[in-house]
């Protein structure tokens, strides 16, 4: 059965995670992808703040497709972690304390994470459409000119996830492997 979290998630509710756990979201999130993190460290780099205080919150590496007439957001499916990886270190120690996406982050990241007690997210990929059900309000936030890249702020309702890497090194692609290998 899955837990209800409320976001932002306080130190008590990420100290209460681990790898595997099944969460519903309700809250507020942000979504970004690639070109808006490179914008957000570009800024940093720059010695500007970041459009929004990212301390204490979550992104989700998502860019939705185009909204039809009745939604208020398109598909809204994650986008592959990894490209991300680059950029989370320092968004993290920056005070980022969730990142939502799909697929495994690197080494560096899970260290980070770990250090910062930083969780990771997992949403299902190719369920967009159905994820997307879940967002009860969007907003661009941020950098408008990058189009389905911009940063949004995101009210969710029950948004499925999973935690993949939580604060004390499990991982759930890794742990995974062990609960279903073939002797």
């Amino acid at each position: 059965m899955a837990k209800k979290v409320k976001l932002p998630l306080s130190e008590e509710t990420i100290a209460g995670l681990k790898a595997g756990d099944k969460l519903l979201l309700s809250g507020t999130f942000y979504a970004a992808r690639d070109a808006a993190h490179r914008r957000m460290l570009a800024d940093l780099e720059k010695g500007k703040p970041l459009p929004f205080d990212i301390r204490g919150e979550t992104i989700y590496f998502m860019g939705p497709t185009p909204a039809r007439p009745d939604r208020i957001i398109g598909s809204a499916g994650p986008t592959t972690s990894g490209r991300m990886d680059a950029y989370s270190p320092v968004l993290i120690s920056a005070g980022l304390k969730a990142m939502i996406g799909k697929g495994k982050r690197n080494q560096t990241v899970k260290g980070v994470t770990k250090r910062h007690r930083a969780v990771y997210l997992g949403a299902t990929g190719g369920a967009g459409a159905l994820l997307s059900r879940s967002i009860q309000r969007a907003e661009v936030v941020a950098y408008p000119e990058l189009g389905a890249e911009a940063i949004l702020r995101l009210e969710v309702s029950d948004f499925p996830v999973v935690v993949i890497n939580d604060i004390y090194g499990g991982d759930l692609y890794e742990s995974a492997k062990l609960d279903y290998r073939l002797e």
